[in-house]
This record gives structure tokens, C-alpha cells and sequence, in this order.
């Protein structure tokens, strides 16, 4: 093989590689985009109701928020802060919580209590949830059995 066909030879594996590289990185930006949507589903309808029970269970800051969803799901869903501060400071807002600071003067940490509101809201939003996630349950599992079969049991 003379030296202009071995060059040829590497331009044309670097171009395949370089081909792969490309679409590769675009198999993982889809699926950063369909975990990035279904963590919005989490996000959106689930972490409200979920932030107020973990409230429900005593005072304490944002980061441990996420920690104890973190915790109480096993680890497979842990929200992350920048999440879960906009959403303290919303229930804040609409009297569902109440933030204090640990030291006024340093306000390095803010703690939060659900206020007698935002236990009522909590436990309205419980009893109209129910149903929708007892039906998204039986959804999920239908969708995991047509695509995985019968061997594969959900608990």
C-alpha cells in the first residue's frame, strides 16, 4: 500500500469515526431530552403535593428537601435545589409555607413549615390526586407490559 493510500485510508476512518462520534452524541441528547420531560412530569404535577408532605413531616430547609424526597423514593428521584427553591418561595407566597431564617441577622439558612393553609391544601390535593395517580399507575404498567412482556413483573 503506497503513502497516498494509507492517507486515504485514515481520512476515510476518521470521517467514519468522526460520523459515529456525531451520532452518538445525538442518541445521548435524546435521551437527555426524554429524562429532562419526564422529570418536568415529576417537576411540575409531583413535586408541589410532595415538597408540602415531606413539610408535613417538620420544619426544615430547602437542600434538605430534596434530600428527604431523595430518601424517601430510594434514590431514584432526588430534585435538584434549583427546583425546589422557586417552588418554597411560590408556596411561600401563596401562604402554604412559611420560611424563617435560622439567624435573622446572617440569614444563612432559611427554614420552612407548612402553615395550617398548606396543610388543608396538602390534604385537598391528596384526595384529588388519588385517582390520577392510581390511573397513571395502571397506565405505566400496561405501557411495561405491552413493551416488556409478562415475564418482567412491577411491584
Amino acid at each position: 500500500m503506497s503513502i497516498s493510500e494509507e492517507k486515504i485510508d485514515i481520512k476515510a476512518e476518521e470521517k467514519r469515526l468522526y460520523d459515529e462520534y456525531k451520532r452518538k452524541l445525538e442518541e445521548i441528547k435524546k435521551v437527555e431530552k426524554e429524562k429532562e420531560a419526564v422529570g418536568q412530569v415529576f417537576a411540575k404535577g409531583l413535586l408541589p403535593i410532595y415538597v408540602m408532605y415531606i413539610l408535613s413531616l417538620g420544619p426544615t430547609n430547602g437542600n434538605d428537601v430534596a434530600r428527604k424526597i431523595g430518601e424517601h423514593t430510594d434514590g431514584l428521584w432526588i430534585p435538584s435545589t434549583g427546583g425546589i427553591y422557586p417552588l418554597l418561595n411560590r408556596l411561600e407566597k401563596e401562604g402554604l409555607v412559611k420560611g424563617q431564617w435560622d439567624d435573622p441577622k446572617k440569614k444563612f439558612q432559611k427554614i420552612y413549615t407548612i402553615t395550617e393553609n398548606g396543610l388543608n391544601e396538602f390534604e385537598d390535593k391528596k384526595v384529588l390526586l388519588k385517582s390520577r395517580i392510581e390511573e397513571s399507575l395502571q397506565v405505566f404498567k400496561i405501557i411495561h407490559k405491552d413493551l416488556y412482556g409478562d415475564d418482567e413483573q412491577l411491584n
